[in-house]
């Protein structure tokens, strides 16, 4: 392969790809939820909570958010068969990577510069989905393949025991990412080894080695050190002291190095215990740091009750040490794939925005009780007592809207019959590129995509007299695009307007009434029948104009 070539990720199907209609997005207030007092001045109540198939969520959310998610952490379905019952391994494999890769397109667009996608995933796919973010992100901006251990018993049933998971992790610009990434803190056993032998004042201490590889080094780096007992010390062959002289003899000064409990040893720099801010984050998690799944089933069981289990949760230890690495108080995290609410309960905790989204029924039943217990402060479990975690902020869920277009008695696509006048326009704003932002003012101004170009929706007829009058309230400098049921008239004669007949503008620009997206095979639409092969001519009969 040569190094221009691109390796790519091939699966039947691949090229099929979704024409997503762009929902908006209807709050329903008896499910959104507050508290009823201000606990501090960092209280968040912006947060969202979706309703919804995740793929059409993720396009809705595309025209306001994209370019504003410092971290999205998802938790796929891992792809092991249940969910493709009836079908075999090659068809389910290439579902699979043809539904992930819609939403990978869309949340990259989500992601701000330095922001970061982390995704739980098991060996069943975690291969084939590196390989898949390496074309969608560009292999260089993969950061790593943290590896989760979810148990800490082992298992007898299989043949080699199950006790990790992946957590992949792709930045939207790795050199950003690396620039704001937070370390993690330092556990009790790795402080071990700073010790205060000779009872320094300044607290607990370590020795760090001072030379350094010679490679890029200045002359400012070769020079002598002669320790307290008059032992000289010179870098060894292809190094140099990793200070220059002036920045050792400061050091020295200031009793930052070390020569040993003699005075006679090749010189380090002493590092006090109190200037770790943390350390950086590795590969390696192991269950006493980021958690288990046991833990979760437990954090489960103290929010629904045993007999009430969710599969497969999340600790809240793992999302917190995601969130903690990614994200700092006051960032946007997504996780579209909600399941039980652990992402948002843990950003929430830690004074993170957030948006979910989930399909099932317990985006009601468990999601929304869970969020009203930790926005109440009665959650006291899982991180709550590590982040003092007193209560307080709130959500706003929403309902993805019903398709625009839906088919009435006689098979015409007509606007649905549930879309008010203020959703049409908000809807038409979206699937146009244009910001919904309806004047209090100028009936006419119900969208804008600049300062200058506006957008108008009406289901009626307009006629000559009313254009004119539009044109010339619109003015010179300014244009506007109306949508509307019909019009009458040269529509040249009125060029700051641009005259559009719904629905026929925009049957074409999206599938309708397509409403179930997710990773169920059962949901997919029948592929487009493959047209007939054209029947050979036969001499003398009538084929075209003449049949000749």
């Amino acid at each position: 392969m040569t190094r221009k070539q691109k390796l790519e990720l091939t699966w039947v199907g691949k090229d099929n790809r979704p024409r997503l209609e762009p929902r908006i997005l209807i709050e329903d207030p008896a499910k959104s939820y507050h508290a009823a007092v201000r606990v501090s001045d960092g209280d968040i109540f912006d947060n969202v909570l979706i309703h919804g198939d995740n793929l059409l969520a993720l396009k809705a959310l595309e025209a306001d958010y994209a370019g504003k998610v410092k971290c999205v952490l998802i938790d796929p379905p891992y792809n092991t068969g249940s969910a493709f019952t009836h079908y075999d391994d090659g068809l389910e494999h290439s579902i699979w990577l043809g539904l992930m890769r819609d939403r990978l397109e869309i949340i990259r667009r989500l992601l701000s510069e330095d922001g970061s996608l982390w995704i739980t995933i098991d060996d069943n796919e975690a291969h084939y989905l590196k390989v898949l973010c390496d074309e969608i992100f560009g292999r260089p901006n993969f950061v790593a393949s943290a590896v989760w251990q979810k148990r800490y018993s082992r298992e007898n049933r299989e043949a080699i025991g199950d006790a990790h998971d992946y957590v992949l992790i792709i930045a939207k610009n790795s050199a950003r990412f690396k620039s704001i990434r937070n370390r993690v803190p330092m556990t009790d056993e790795q402080a071990k080894v700073y010790r205060n032998p000779n009872n320094d004042p300044r607290g607990r201490w370590r020795t760090i080695p001072i030379t350094a590889q010679a490679g890029h080094a200045t002359k400012e780096q070769f020079y002598e050190i002669t320790t307290p007992s008059g032992r000289v010390y010179t870098p060894s062959e292809g190094r140099c002291w990793g200070l220059s002289r002036a920045t050792f003899e400061r050091l020295r000064s200031e009793g930052r190095i070390y020569f040993g409990k003699d005075g006679d040893s090749q010189p380090n720099l002493i590092r006090y215990l109190s200037e770790v801010e943390g350390m950086v984050p590795w590969t390696w998690w192991p269950h006493e740091e980021a958690g288990h799944t046991d833990e979760a089933m437990k954090e489960m069981h103290a929010l629904f009750g045993k007999e009430d289990p969710f599969p497969t949760p999340k600790p809240e230890r793992l999302i917190n040490r995601i969130l903690h690495i990614a994200t700092n108080p006051g960032d946007l995290v997504l996780d579209s794939f909600a399941g039980s609410g652990t992402t948002g309960a843990v950003a929430h905790k830690m004074g993170r925005r957030w948006i979910m989204v989930e399909l099932g029924d317990h985006c009601t039943t468990h999601v929304v009780p869970r969020l009203q217990q930790v926005i109440d402060g009665s959650d006291q479990g899982g991180i709550s007592k590590t982040v003092s975690w007193k209560g307080g902020g709130g959500f706003r869920y929403f309902e993805l809207a019903p398709s625009l277009l839906e088919t009435d008695k006689w098979g015409r696509q007509v606007i649905s019959r549930e879309y008010d006048a203020a959703m049409l326009a908000q809807a038409l704003c979206k699937l146009e590129g244009f910001t919904y932002a309806p004047s209090d003012s100028v009936y006419w101004q119900q969208g804008h995509s600049s300062e200058t170009d506006f957008l108008y929706v009406t289901t009626q007829t307009l006629g000559p007299e009313e254009l004119s009058a539009l044109s010339e309230d619109v003015g010179e400098d300014r244009s506007l695009l109306i949508l509307c049921a019909a019009f009458r008239g040269d529509a040249d004669l009125w060029p700051n307007l641009t005259l559009r007949k719904i629905p026929n503008h925009i049957r074409s620009k999206c599938e309708w009434g397509h409403d179930d997206y997710s990773l169920n095979v059962a949901n997919l639409p029948m592929a487009e029948p493959e047209p007939a092969p054209p029947r050979p001519v036969q001499g003398g009969l009538f084929d075209g104009e003449d049949g000749q």
